[in-house]
């Protein structure tokens, strides 16, 4: 529950702070499933402005995505999984690394089908 409310009240503050925001924007659905025993908890919100948020997770990582549109009228969405090995983002907006160059593909694949010598 306090993760939830940190994650909301950042949320808002950050929203209130950018000029494209509807200061009017009002809450059209909001659902808030608390940890249960097992640590298992899902929350969701929608708002007039276009916000729209949800996650569902356990003690062992959550997953969930939110999106929003920008000062341009751009709509952005994000879908995310958080676990052990840290924070995964996807988005088409997100930028991608560069492709391998080819001379570096031919080298892995001699190394592959090479491998040293062992001692």
């Amino acid at each position: 529950m306090i993760k939830l409310s940190l994650c909301l009240i950042a949320t808002l503050l950050v929203c209130a702070q950018a000029d494209n925001i509807n200061r009017d924007a009002q809450i059209l659905s909001e659902r808030n499933e608390p940890a249960d025993p097992e640590g298992n908890f899902a929350y969701s919100y929608e708002t007039s402005n276009g916000i729209q948020l949800q996650e569902s997770g356990n003690a062992n990582g959550a997953a969930g995505n939110f999106a929003f549109v920008s000062d341009d009228g751009q709509r952005y969405e994000l879908t995310y999984t958080a676990d052990e090995n840290g924070f995964h983002p996807s988005g088409a907006h997100l930028p991608t690394p560069p492709p391998i160059p080819e001379a570096i593909i031919r080298s892995l694949e001699y190394i592959r089908a090479h491998p040293p010598a062992q001692l």
